[in-house]
């Protein structure tokens, strides 16, 4: 780790966080990622290897914890870690605000079936076991068939098909669902100019809206006119 060689806490901050891959790991483990494979879900492109690496460090420096868990490695943040929360979702929030513009590389079907997959409104769904299929068009790497398995105890992300049956089937680009979970169109925006589709029963096709909390920077005010 390179340093600035100033006293500013800015600068001894930045010391930590402005290294590749650092503050994305961090958001994983704030969202709920405690095990490097739930980590390695929520980074797809980020190698293993240097996962590995981040994690050391940062838990040298007091960020994260390691622990045991029936001889499983469990990552925790520690108070430190923790006191990064707002920090997080401040620059998240600024990204939102003015990042505004997505180039065909920064859509990932891995990292937006997880994040969708952790924000299932379980409360919402019908009794029992509910499957939704979706079809991502225009997604790279032949990501584009994915599966939620949700029960009343836990969501299941699958990248084949589970054996049961969807109760609705959401198809879209890539990119309409990527802006529909980060708030930038509605669903029926969506489904009106965007090229989504649901296809299902009627209660079901009416439903879906409500069985998914949209990303947590989806309320983000947008300016009318990002500034020059």
């Amino acid at each position: 780790m390179h340093g600035y060689g100033q006293f500013c806490p800015v600068a001894k901050t930045m010391e930590v966080l402005d290294e590749r891959w650092t503050v994305l790991v961090i958001r994983e483990l704030l969202s709920g990622s405690h095990h490097f494979n739930e980590l390695r879900r929520g980074v797809p492109r980020m190698s293993p290897a240097l996962l590995s690496k981040r994690l050391r460090n940062l838990t040298r420096i007091g960020i994260v914890m390691r622990l045991d868990e029936g001889g499983r490695a469990r990552y925790e943040l520690t108070p430190a870690g923790r006191e990064l929360a707002p920090v997080v979702m401040a620059l998240g929030d600024w990204g939102m605000r003015w990042m505004t513009e997505l180039g065909d590389e920064d859509l990932d079907p891995h990292l937006l079936m997880w994040d969708i997959r952790r924000n299932v409104n379980r409360d919402a769904l019908p009794d029992g076991r509910t499957v939704v299929a979706f079809e991502l068009s225009e997604a790279r790497g032949g990501r584009s068939n994915w599966w939620l398995v949700a029960t009343a105890d836990e969501v299941d992300l699958c990248d084949f098909d589970p054996g049961h049956p969807a109760a609705v089937r959401i198809v879209a680009p890539l990119r309409t669902m990527t802006r529909v979970w980060r708030g930038d169109i509605s669903w029926s925006a969506a489904q009106k100019a965007h090229g989504l589709r649901l296809e299902g029963s009627t209660s079901a096709r009416r439903a879906v809206p409500s069985w998914f909390n949209l990303s947590v920077f989806a309320t983000v005010e947008r300016p009318a006119l990002a500034a020059p």
